[in-house]
């Protein structure tokens, strides 16, 4: 069982504390989201999750490398 991803965007938040622009619409977005099935408005939660990784290089430490893996394992990637 995975956590919905609101809840993983809070996390995002509130360790990430000043995200790389590109990557605030996919933080505001993930919080709108539970499941990895979901949409969001045209999007999938998946593509979000994939944006919002692609966005996120710039984000560091611990809770960024656990979150960044944790998000992986829900899109599929290894």
């Amino acid at each position: 069982m995975h956590r919905p991803l609101y809840l993983i965007a809070r996390d995002i938040k509130s360790d990430w504390q000043k995200p790389y622009f590109g990557a605030v619409p996919y933080i505001k977005a993930l919080a709108e989201l539970s499941d990895i099935s979901d949409r969001y408005y045209a999007d999938s939660a998946k593509g979000v999750v994939l944006y919002f990784l692609a966005n996120a290089n710039t984000w560091r430490g611990e809770t960024a490398r656990q979150i960044k893996a944790e998000l992986k394992s829900l899109a599929g990637i290894k």
